[in-house]
């Protein structure tokens, strides 16, 4: 199990557009992935989860990945949140 966080640099915070490519992207990783925050935690890999977090700018949230292809779901995640939000 690997974890980072990240705090949420966009002004609209994690909103639809971003958060689908994020899905997207933890789709292809067979390892299970959580993000949590303030509000709760949701699956990786569920749009709607996501959403319904509210996730603002100016949050930390930190994700919970497990799993054979951990190390390289890591990267790719620390890679797009640093690009993407």
């Amino acid at each position: 199990m690997v974890q980072f966080s990240y705090v949420i640099n966009d002004e609209l915070g994690l909103h639809a557009r971003p958060a689908g490519l994020l899905v997207k992207l933890a789709s292809g990783f067979t390892s299970t992935i959580t993000l949590k925050c303030e509000n709760g935690e949701a699956d990786a890999k569920r749009l709607i989860a996501l959403m319904k977090l509210g996730i603002q700018k100016g949050s930390n949230v930190q994700f919970t990945v497990a799993g054979d292809d951990e190390k390289e779901a890591v990267a790719a995640l620390e890679q797009f949140m640093k690009e993407k939000l």
